[in-house]
């Protein structure tokens, strides 16, 4: 097993005073991928910031199985981020975690996720984590590539769901590639729609996301749409 231990300084935490909080009960989501066979079961608690642990299956390059566990503060803002990506002869980890003053990244891996790759003709993708942890510096979310659970963040550290038609914000993600965890710095756009919907852009990349009353994603066209138990 290869570790690697990285850390930058961050900044303090923009927050919107304006956030409704939204005690309830824990909750448990599921999601089917829609730009690829898989799906993703998220159990969280939201009573006073987010704790969440998630699972999702996917054949996006490669079969996978990747497990997170997410923990922000009060005020969404996220704290610690840990998640474990598993294949045929191969795994690999990345913790992200807020200190003081900085950013702490480690990694680990076993097997050679690479290998994998180029045995099914796809180009390697390199090793976990950051060679350049100052470049998160201006970060405060964490995007977990795939997962509609991730949108949430920014939605409700912002208060966008129910913010003013036109409301726009500007933030820097931490980017998380999935399978490989290599970790990106990512500028998005959140702008609040109404209705419930928020429109989520990144490059050239727009998405009408639309949220159930608690910001939580339903809809993502061209990549999940949440399941919802029959009664």
């Amino acid at each position: 097993m290869r570790w690697r231990y990285t850390a930058t300084r961050v900044p303090a935490v923009p927050t919107c005073r304006s956030v409704r909080l939204m005690p309830t009960m824990p909750k448990s989501l599921f999601w089917n991928r829609t730009d690829t066979a898989g799906c993703e079961h998220a159990r969280l608690d939201d009573a006073n910031g987010l704790t969440a642990r998630g699972t999702a299956l996917a054949v996006d390059t490669l079969p996978y199985t990747c497990r997170y566990t997410l923990t922000t503060t009060a005020e969404w803002a996220t704290v610690r981020l840990e998640v474990e990506v598993e294949g045929a002869g191969w795994s690999r980890g990345v913790r992200l975690e807020r200190q003081p003053d900085r950013w702490r990244v480690v990694t680990n891996e076993q097997g050679d996720l690479d290998a994998a790759l180029r045995a099914a003709s796809r180009p390697p993708v390199g090793l976990p984590g950051t060679d350049d942890p100052d470049r998160l510096a201006d970060v405060v979310d964490v995007d977990l590539g795939g997962s509609p659970l991730f949108n949430s963040l920014p939605v409700r550290r912002l208060g966008l769901r129910d913010a003013e038609p036109g409301t726009e914000r500007r933030i820097e993600v931490a980017w998380v590639l999935v399978p490989s965890l290599l970790v990106l710095p990512a500028e998005q756009t959140y702008t609040a729609l109404g209705g419930g919907r928020v429109r989520f852009a990144s490059g050239d990349f727009t998405a009408d996301l639309d949220l159930d009353p608690d910001g939580y994603v339903r809809h993502y066209p061209g990549l999940a749409d949440r399941v919802v138990p029959e009664r």
